[in-house]
This record gives structure tokens, C-alpha cells and sequence, in this order.
């Protein structure tokens, strides 16, 4: 099976070693992986700043730089989302819609492309450790995955989940939404950082690393022990 990796923005500037282990990851499925080094950006954070017609040409190029691709798995379910959702709404009456109809198919997080395509759910990971796993909005609201990730989570050897209370509120990041409203967003990761801490656990993942980037800066200010990993290190891990 042909997989074309999609690895956006965020994820190959600042948390490249998750892209690489989702590579291993998809790999141990037995899946061909390819990567399209002309990929950019899908679009996302233009869009939600307002600038809708940048947008539109960014999602285009998205959209020939994966037009051939059999599967494009991606490890944020934010950029999934907005491809699935938001791209109908972007290129509304165009001649891409056939195009897009196909490409959203086609288009996966990895957790629910590891549960629902290819009906894997242990990988023979291990981490010894306590975690705690957060939804992310995106996740949870625009690509409805809740019980995926656990369930991958559950066959990995050593590891605890301790669900943290309110786990289904937002983390406070929201792209932009932390730039122009920065005290809110702060607040929200602090509020999410407490629950975090009530269970006791060394570790937060996520299929989101926007999320983690936000809830480990509030963890790195105060100093505190706690580790933030993406499902992808959590199911390369051990090998």
C-alpha cells in the first residue's frame, strides 16, 4: 500500500523526530511510504487569519502536489480537518470539486488511518510511564476521533492512561486565537495543566502537536517534570 506522507507546517519545523517516527510506524504496517519534497503548507493558518484567497492558493498547490497519492496520512488532525472540511467551502463552484471530494477521502490522521484503514492496533510498543491524553479540538470536533488513540494506547506495554478531567476543553492554543488573545489562551492552558497534574501523570500526548506546543510551554515556564509526546513517538517507542 502506498502512503504519501503529509507533514505540515509546524511539525517539520519545530518536531521533526515525530514525523520520522510515524514514518517507522507506518513502515512496521508494511505500507510503501513515499514523501512529495514540494509540499508546503495546506493552508490552514492563512485561513484562519482572514487572508482567504492566500488560502485558496496554497490549497491548491496542496492539491497538485497530492493529486496522484493512494493514501495521505498526516500526524495532526488540525490540517486534516480543514483539508476535509474547509476545502469545499474554499473552492466552492470551482472546477476542483471533483478533485476535492476525492482528495478528502483520501486524506487521514494517522490514528484513524492505523484503526480504520489498515486494522492495526498494536505496533509491539512499550513505555513505561503514567500519561494522560488530551483531545484535541480538531481532533475531537472536525475528524470525530476520540476512542482510536486510546485504543492504540492500550496495547502499548508499560504504559498507563489516566484520563484527566474536563479532557474534552480546548487547550487554549486555536492558532491564531493565542496571538490575539493571549491572556484567554494562557488561562486555558493553565486550567488544562491542572487537570493534567490531578492525575498524576509523567507524560501528555496527543494526535496533535499545536496542542503540545501549547501545553508544554506552560509546563516549561513553571518547571515541571511532565513530558509532551505525540502518538507517533508514544507507538515508535520500544522497538
Amino acid at each position: 500500500m502506498n502512503v504519501q506522507l503529509f507533514i505540515p507546517c509546524f511539525v517539520d519545523q519545530l518536531y521533526p523526530q515525530t514525523a520520522f517516527n510515524m514514518v517507522k510506524v507506518l513502515e512496521k504496517a508494511g505500507c510503501n511510504v513515499l514523501y512529495n519534497t514540494n509540499q508546503t503548507c495546506c493552508g490552514q493558518p492563512a485561513f484562519n487569519a482572514g487572508f482567504c484567497e492566500e488560502s485558496k492558493a496554497v490549497a491548491e498547490k496542496f492539491l497538485n502536489d497530492f493529486n496522484t497519492a493512494d493514501y495521505i496520512v498526516a500526524p495532526s488532525a488540525s490540517c486534516v480537518g480543514f483539508i476535509r472540511n474547509y476545502y469545499p467551502d474554499l473552492f466552492e463552484k470551482s472546477v476542483h470539486q471533483n478533485k476535492i471530494k476525492a482528495i478528502g477521502k483520501r486524506t487521514f490522521e494517522l490514528s484513524e488511518f492505523l484503526i480504520n484503514v489498515l486494522k492495526i492496533e498494536d505496533f509491539g510498543a512499550s513505555f513505561n510511564g503514567k500519561i494522560t491524553y488530551h483531545d484535541s479540538c480538531a481532533a475531537l470536533r472536525e475528524c470525530k476521533i476520540k476512542e482510536g488513540p486510546r485504543r492504540l494506547l492500550n496495547n502499548v506495554k508499560g504504559l498507563e492512561i489516566i484520563e484527566m478531567n474536563d479532557v474534552e476543553t480546548c487547550c487554549g492554543f486555536g492558532g491564531t486565537f493565542s496571538v490575539k488573545f493571549e491572556g484567554i489562551s494562557i488561562a486555558m492552558a493553565e486550567q488544562k495543566l491542572t487537570n493534567i497534574i490531578a492525575t498524576g501523570a509523567n507524560c501528555v500526548v496527543s494526535t496533535d502537536c499545536s496542542c503540545l506546543m501549547q501545553i508544554g510551554g506552560v509546563i516549561q515556564n513553571k518547571n515541571l517534570p511532565i513530558e509532551t509526546l505525540h502518538l507517533a513517538d508514544i507507538l515508535a517507542s520500544g522497538w
